[in-house]
C-alpha cells in the first residue's frame, strides 16, 4: 500500500502501532504456494505469531500443518483449534524442548498427542522425555532432525557453514538414532526435519557484489551436496521406520527443496510477511505486508526528523542487517551514530524536511515474527484502498510469550 492509503485506513489510531496489509499477505501466500509447485507448505509460526493470521493462511490452498517453536505454543494452538475446522492440525515443534511441565501436559492430552510431534536429535533427548514422563507413559510422536549444513572439507566439522543445530549429520548417524528411537517404549518416530539454513536464511543478492557472488557459489555447492546426503539419510531412516513426513526448506530455498524427491513438505513463514532481511534474494520478491508506524516528535535540524521509539532490533548477529528500515516516506534512512533507539530514532534524508511533528514514519522490521513481541495487536487492512482496520491480537496480546 502507498502511504496515503495506509494513513487513511489508520487515521483513527495513534502510533506506535502495527498493520498487516491483507492483500500483500494473501499475495505472498499464493506466491509461496506457486513456488512450492504442489508440495504442501507447513507454516512456521514463529514468523507470524498471530493466531488469526495463522488460521487465515492454513485455510489457503497449498498449506497444511504448523511448524511451532515451543511445545507450550503447540499445546495452546491445539487446544484453541479443538472445536474449529482446524481441529487436529498437524503441529511439529521444530526445536527441542526441555519443558517438563509441557511434556507432562502433552502426555496427558490425547487430542494433542495425536497432532503434536517434538524434535529429537540425540539419545539425550529421548532420555529427557523418559525422565520427565516416567515409565509406562502414553506414546509421544517425535521427529528426527538431520543437520544439512555444509561441511566443505569432506564432512570435517571444523569447517561448518550453516546453523549449529543437530549433531546428526550422516545417513549412518540418522539410521542409528532411528533404530534407538524404535527401541524406546512410548516413542513413535513419525518424521524427519532437515532445514538448510545456509540457503534458506541467507539472501544471495546483497548490496555487496563480492559477498553475493561468494554466497551463490557456496549455496550452489551446498545445495548439490545436501540433495545427495539428505536423500541417502531419508532412505536409511525409512529402512527402519515408517515416516509420515519429511520436512525441508524455508522461504529462501523453496525451489531447491521442492527438487528433492525425498522431501514431502516445505516449511515457510517469513515469506508471508516479507521482512527487510528478505530484500536480498534473487529468486523471489515478497511484498512487505507488515509495517509499523511511529510518530515524528522532533525536528532537530534540516533533513532530520526524530520519531518516538522504533528501535525494534532483530535477533541474530549484531550487525546493520538486524536494524529496522524506514519504509515510507521513501528516501529516509537511519543515522550511523544512533541507529534505531528504544525511545527515539532519528531519520535523515530530504524527505525528512517534509515531515511535521505528529506525522508518521512507516518502518519495516528485519525479521517477520519478532514485531509480535512488541505489539499486542495487529491492525488488518484490506490493502485495496479501504478505510477499515480490524484489530486482532498477537500472541502477546493473548497473554502468550513462548520465547
Amino acid at each position: 500500500m502507498d502511504q496515503r492509503s495506509l494513513d487513511a485506513a489508520t487515521a483513527h489510531l495513534d502510533p506506535p502501532f502495527a498493520v498487516v496489509d491483507l492483500a500483500a499477505f494473501d499475495s505472498n501466500a499464493a506466491d509461496l504456494a506457486r513456488r512450492a509447485d504442489g508440495r504442501p507448505i507447513r507454516v512456521a509460526s514463529k514468523s507470524v505469531r498471530c493466531r488469526p493470521l495463522l488460521e487465515r493462511v492454513l485455510r489457503a490452498p497449498g498449506y497444511a500443518g504448523v511448524m511451532a517453536y515451543s511445545l507450550a505454543e503447540a499445546l495452546w494452538l491445539s487446544e484453541a483449534w479443538a472445536d474449529t475446522d482446524l481441529a487436529g492440525t498437524d503441529i511439529l515443534v521444530a526445536y527441542p524442548t526441555a519443558d517438563r511441565a509441557a511434556l507432562r501436559e502433552l502426555a496427558g492430552r490425547e487430542r494433542a498427542r495425536a497432532a503434536v510431534s517434538v524434535i529429537v536429535d540425540s539419545v539425550a533427548h529421548l532420555d529427557f522425555i523418559a525422565a520427565a514422563l516416567g515409565p509406562g507413559h502414553p506414546e509421544i510422536r517425535v521427529c528426527l532432525e538431520l543437520d544439512v549444513s555444509w561441511r566443505p572439507l569432506f564432512g570435517d566439522p571444523k569447517v561448518h557453514v550453516g546453523a549449529l543445530r543437530s549433531p546428526v549429520f550422516t545417513p549412518a548417524q540418522a539410521r542409528a538414532l532411528a533404530v534407538e528411537i524404535g527401541r524406546r517404549p512410548g516413542i513413535a518416530l513419525v518424521g524427519v526435519m532437515a532445514y538448510e539454513g545456509q540457503i534458506a536464511g541467507l539472501g544471495d543478492d546483497p548490496m555487496s557484489r563480492p559477498r553475493g557472488a561468494v554466497l551463490r557459489w557456496m549455496q550452489k555447492r551446498s545445495g548439490a551436496e545436501l540433495l545427495r546426503r539428505r536423500s541417502a539419510a531419508i532412505r536409511a531412516v525409512r529402512s527402519v521406520a515408517e515416516l509420515e513426513f519429511v520436512n525441508g526448506g524455508g522461504t529462501g530455498s523453496v525451489e531447491l527443496t521442492r527438487a528433492d524427491p525425498s522431501v514431502t513438505e516445505i516449511a515457510a513463514g517469513s515469506g508471508l510477511i516479507g521482512p527487510a532481511l528478505f530484500d536480498d534474494y534473487r529468486a523471489f520478491t515478497p511484498r512487505p505486508s507488515l509495517l509499523y508506524a511511529v510518530p515524528v516528535v522532533r525536528r532537530p535540524a534540516p533533513r532530520v526528523a526524530t520519531v518516538f521509539a522504533g528501535g525494534y532490533l532483530a535477533s541474530g548477529p549484531a550487525d546493520k542487517a538486524r536494524l529496522p528500515r524506514p519504509h515510507l516516506p521513501g528516501g529516509l534512512r537511519l543515522t550511523a551514530m544512533e541507529g534505531a533507539g528504544e525511545v527515539q530514532t532519528p531519520v535523515i534524508g530530504e524527505a525528512a524536511d517534509r515531515l511535521r511533528v505528529g506525522d508518521r514514519v512507516w518502518m519495516r522490521h528485519a525479521k517477520a515474527g519478532e514485531p509480535a513481541e512488541r505489539f499486542t495487536e495487529y491492525h488488518l487492512i484490506d490493502g485495496t484502498g479501504g478505510t477499515d482496520a480490524t484489530a486482532v491480537p498477537t500472541y502477546r496480546g493473548e497473554g502468550k510469550s513462548f520465547g
